[in-house]
């Protein structure tokens, strides 16, 4: 009997969980959460506003850009610096503008999440000191523009600026580490010169959450501080679950409700989301899945008529109370289309989901934009579904369907010979290459990775492999051909998984004249030719 009590009571809390946490609470609470980023927006009009992705993606319909500063490089005893997201699209933009606003969420409990209490403020700590250290060798006092000079390198801020509740312990600890940060940045090969000329003022973040007082009447213009502003907005009321009424609905609100998405969003992307924003909160509660569901269908419907990516996926309905299961026979599975999270979701411009590395010859991007492109010659699909493409020879055209390291932990790594291969073939004949996967930025930029290392020298000219073969593969060229890749693919993200794969192929064989993989020499025992791991690299 006592069994039983404890399993309702269990069944009834999760019921209750389940409940709160329903579709209609996340995208209202994301719909009331936006409502304040649009007030602090307008407060620094000529700012652009960044989403911080993923979460920060759902809280504006009108963003600049996309950053990706991960909680986890801030969490405690996890702190970190990572040259694989360097954001330096970021800088430069606050460079160009005088600044920038940052939005992003997090969960009850907290205020701010760790990628804006400590995450960014190191991002911006080690930028000044490197970007301190070129002024410094170079000596650069030249006047910018006219009427224009910049603060002599020896004012330039260096401090750690963190938000007054990090503890002095956590801050010892970043402090102790700022220098070895710093040199990992300056050996990464990223272009501080060119950061150095943007910025006229050292970056320094400032903190804006719902319990922020401002007055109206005493906002500073950006222009007027000393230091270029990086904003950051945290979108979530604080407090505990509130239950919150208006004339026709009541509804939940839930902190920080952008985030993890999968769980919760049924297939809806923000770019749709705020497509027919108004039409969704209407529906109130009863109705919400039926109109999301009959929103996800239409747009699928509306791209496969045009040839697009239009993938359908069965969403299992929402698990009942016990005392509602009887209507489980009258709900059906929802047929929904996965729809692409646009890298600016106010942009159509399918170009915009295309990044070209310089005069590679190389491109990525997401496979929905590739099979509308007409200024490639050849395609390199590595998304899960093919595409339709009009190609005068198979030979413009292969189709790896590549599975992330979450489902497969060897499927990059099996399929990168097939995709150098490819990839030697059509660059030697100088043609240009896409390399494209769902969403532009995990496989198609390790799969990238790849051939940029096996099949082009460190000055990044195609040699066919010759320097790759002469060459063992380190941490350090690892990190220098990723972030030569992240000053074009701005949004790239690729996971450790993966790019553990591509380090194990690039150190488990060279492509030789043929095009073929081959292991290293046997004779070869001595281990000094040998790749050092890659198990803290990009960490």
């Amino acid at each position: 009997m006592e069994a039983d009590t404890k399993l309702s009571i269990y069944r009834a809390a999760r019921s209750i969980k389940r409940k709160d946490n329903s579709l209609y609470n996340a995208l209202r609470s994301i719909y009331e959460d936006s409502i304040f980023v649009g007030e602090i927006s307008q407060l620094w009009p000529d700012l652009p506003l960044l989403a911080n992705l993923r979460c920060g993606l759902w809280y504006s319909s009108k963003f600049h850009s996309t950053c990706y500063f991960k909680s986890t490089d801030g969490h405690t005893n996890n702190l970190s610096f990572n040259t694989s997201r360097l954001n330096l699209h970021v800088a430069q933009l606050a460079g160009q503008k005088g600044g920038c606003v940052i939005v992003d969420s997090t969960r009850k409990g907290k205020r701010f999440p760790d990628s804006m209490s400590k995450t960014i403020p190191i991002w911006t700590c080690v930028l000044n000191r490197a970007i301190r250290n070129h002024l410094s060798k170079t000596n650069d006092v030249s006047p910018l523009n006219e009427g224009e000079t910049r603060q002599v390198s020896v004012d330039w801020d260096c401090y750690l600026h963190l938000p007054l509740w990090v503890s002095k312990t956590e801050r010892d600890k970043v402090e102790n580490r700022l220098e070895e940060w710093t040199q990992q940045l300056d050996a990464s090969g990223a272009d501080i010169a060119s950061l150095a000329a943007c910025l006229k003022k050292p970056l320094r973040p400032l903190w804006i959450s719902q319990k922020t007082v401002i007055w109206l009447n005493e906002v500073p213009d950006h222009d007027s501080w000393d230091f270029t502003p990086i904003i950051l907005v945290s979108a979530s009321s604080t407090g505990f679950t509130q239950i919150r009424t208006t004339s026709e609905h009541s509804w939940n609100y839930i902190a920080g409700a952008g985030d993890d998405e999968e769980s919760w969003a049924r297939g809806l992307s923000p770019n749709l989301f705020w497509n027919n924003a108004h039409d969704i909160i209407e529906s109130g509660p009863d109705l919400c899945n039926q109109k999301v569901a009959e929103i996800l269908e239409k747009d699928r419907v509306y791209r496969a008529q045009r040839g697009q990516n239009a993938p359908q996926v069965i969403v299992k309905p929402t698990k009942l109370a016990d005392g509602s299961a009887h209507l489980l026979h009258k709900q059906s599975p929802f047929c929904l289309g996965i729809t692409k999270m646009e890298n600016v979701p106010n942009s159509h411009d399918e170009h915009c989901a295309i990044s070209w590395l310089g005069s590679t010859n190389l491109a990525v991007g997401t496979s929905e934009a590739a099979a509308n492109l007409s200024n490639v010659d050849c395609i390199l699909n590595c998304d899960k579904e093919s595409i339709t493409v009009s190609r005068p020879h198979t030979e413009a055209y292969l189709h790896l369907p590549v599975l992330t390291s979450k489902f497969d932990r060897f499927s990059l790594l099996n399929n990168l010979p097939s995709a150098v291969n490819f990839a030697k073939l059509n660059l030697s004949k100088g043609k240009r290459l896409l390399i494209c996967c769902h969403n532009g930025e995990d496989i198609s930029i390790c799969v990238c990775l790849a051939i940029l290392i096996s099949l082009f020298d460190d000055g990044g000219t195609f040699d066919g492999g010759k320097f790759f073969s002469e060459t063992s593969v380190t941490k350090l060229e690892m990190r220098r051909r990723l972030v030569l890749i992240c000053r074009f693919a701005v949004n790239a993200r690729p996971s450790r998984g993966n790019l553990k794969q591509v380090f194990s192929f690039l150190s488990g064989g060279r492509v030789n004249s043929d095009g073929k993989r081959h292991a290293p020499h046997s004779g070869d025992t001595s281990g000094e030719n040998s790749p050092e791991p890659l198990m803290s690299l990009l960490s």
